[in-house]
C-alpha cells in the first residue's frame, strides 16, 4: 500500500540517524551552526547566479559520503516536495524575457536562469535540511537548539508535534488497512466514506494523545523532555564548524569555477 510505504520511509530517515559514523557522532550544535550558515550562504546568491553555487555542491555530497546515507532515498524525498517550489518559478520565464545568454546558437533568457536558480537553490537547502536529520534525529537537533538558546517551550512544541505525527500515521495506517479488508474496491473511495475515515481518525488521535499525556504525568512529566545521549563539545566539533564555514565562505567569496577554469586554460596555453 502506498501510505505504508510513506509510513516506513518516515521511520527509515529516523533510522538513518542512529548510524555509528564521523558524522553522526558530531554535536549536534556543530552540524546546526554549519547547515544554518549554509542555507543563509545559499540564499544570498543573487537570483540570476548559477554557476557560484555549483561549488557548494560538494557540502551535502560530503555528508553523504562520510555519513553513509544513500543518495537516492534522500533524492525522493527532495522530489516529493519539488512541485512546490517549481509552482513559485515556473511563471519567471513568462514575465522575464530579456535574453542574458547564448548557448550553441540557443538563447537562454533571464527568466529560465532564475528560474533555473531558484530550483538548485531549493535543491542544496532542502537536500542539507534533509541530512541534518538523517545524521542527527529530530530529538538530537531539538537538543542540539535548546543548547543553543532556543525556549524550551519551544522545543518540547516540536518534539511533541513529531511523537504525534506518528501517532497519527499509526492510526490513519490502522483504518486504512481495515476498510481495505473490508471492501473489495480498495481504490475506490467516496466522498461520504473519506470524510468518515477523517472524522474516525480525528477522534482516536485525540482519545490516544489524551492517554499518552496521562501516561507522562503519571510517570513525572514536568514540561521538560529530556534526550537519551549527552554530548560534549570537543576540539572534533570546533574543527569542522571551522573548516566548514571557511570553506563555505570561500565558495561565496570567489568565483570558484572562474578561477579553476583559468588556472586549467593556463596550463593549458
Amino acid at each position: 500500500m502506498a501510505f505504508d510505504r510513506e509510513y516506513f520511509n518516515l521511520g527509515h530517515l529516523d533510522a538513518l540517524s542512529y548510524q555509528d559514523t564521523f558524522v553522526h557522532r558530531l554535536d549536534p550544535r556543530a552540524k546546526i551552526i554549519t547547515i544554518i550558515f549554509f542555507i543563509f550562504t545559499v540564499i544570498s546568491f543573487p537570483k540570476y547566479e548559477i554557476s557560484g553555487l555549483i561549488p557548494l555542491i560538494f557540502f551535502p555530497v560530503t555528508f553523504f559520503m562520510f555519513g553513509d546515507i544513500p543518495v537516492l532515498f534522500i533524492m525522493k524525498k527532495v522530489l516529493i516536495v519539488s512541485p512546490f517550489v517549481i509552482l513559485v518559478g515556473i511563471f519567471n520565464p513568462i514575465l522575464d524575457k530579456r535574453e542574458m545568454y547564448q548557448i550553441f546558437g540557443i538563447s537562454l533568457s533571464a527568466g529560465w536562469v532564475s528560474f533555473f536558480s531558484i530550483i538548485l537553490k531549493f535543491f542544496l537547502a532542502i537536500t542539507s535540511a534533509l541530512l541534518l536529520i538523517a545524521t542527527t534525529s529530530f530529538p538530537r537537533v531539538c537538543y542540539g537548539l535548546r543548547k543553543l538558546g532556543v525556549p524550551q517551550i519551544f522545543i518540547s512544541q516540536m518534539l511533541f508535534l513529531y511523537r504525534y505525527m506518528f501517532v497519527l500515521a499509526d492510526e490513519t495506517m490502522k483504518i486504512i488497512r481495515g476498510r481495505e479488508m473490508r471492501t473489495f474496491e480498495k481504490n475506490k473511495i467516496n466522498i461520504k466514506a473519506f470524510a468518515q475515515m477523517i472524522s474516525i481518525i480525528f477522534i482516536r488521535t485525540l482519545e490516544r494523545a489524551e492517554r499518552i499525556y496521562k501516561a507522562m504525568l503519571a510517570r513525572g512529566f514536568n514540561g521538560e523532555i529530556n534526550i537519551e545521549r549527552k554530548y560534549k563539545f570537543n576540539s572534533y566539533d570546533m574543527l569542522f564548524i571551522v573548516f566548514s564555514v571557511l570553506s563555505i565562505y570561500l565558495a561565496r567569496r570567489y568565483d570558484l569555477p572562474d578561477i579553476i577554469g583559468r588556472l586549467i586554460m593556463k596550463g593549458i596555453g
